[in-house]
């Protein structure tokens, strides 16, 4: 979790909302990281876990990425959530969660619709208060220069 909090650092630094996600091989290495990108590729889907979800697949030379995880910073969304169910990550660990969003439990719970082929565990709040508090703090600054 500690990468991916870097990684949203780098997002927040740039501009974007600071989410960032890694990938861990099954060994404990980490794969790939990314950290959110939609302002600067002005695309929708750039979120930090589809960036990291992407390189890891390019690294592995396969879309399968079993006996991976996905750690996240922020709760995954629908789009991320359907994408680590597609990828066939074995675990995804998030740490804020999103009560607006979130499709891991908070919102909808799509990484463990049984109605799904693939199921990865799920495990939420992990550092989860430093997880939130990066979005807070790069909101309230946000709120403060739109004043």
């Amino acid at each position: 979790m500690r990468l991916a909090l870097e990684r949203a650092a780098e997002a927040g630094a740039r501009g974007e909302v600071p989410v960032g996600a890694v990938v861990v091989g099954p060994d404990g290495t980490p794969l790939a990281g990314a950290g959110n990108d939609r302002e600067a590729s002005a695309d929708p889907t750039a979120h930090a876990e589809i960036l990291a979800l992407r390189q890891a697949a390019r690294l592995r030379g396969q879309w399968r990425l079993t006996g991976c995880t996905l750690v996240v910073t922020l709760e995954p969304c629908t789009m991320c959530a359907g994408a680590a169910v597609l990828a066939r990550v074995d675990r995804v660990v998030y740490g804020a969660e999103d009560a607006r969003g979130g499709a891991a439990g908070s919102l909808w719970d799509v990484l463990r619709d049984r109605r799904l082929n693939h199921r990865p565990e799920v495990v939420g709040g992990v550092l989860a208060d430093e997880c939130a508090a990066v979005l807070t703090e790069f909101f309230t600054a946000r709120r403060m220069r739109e004043q």
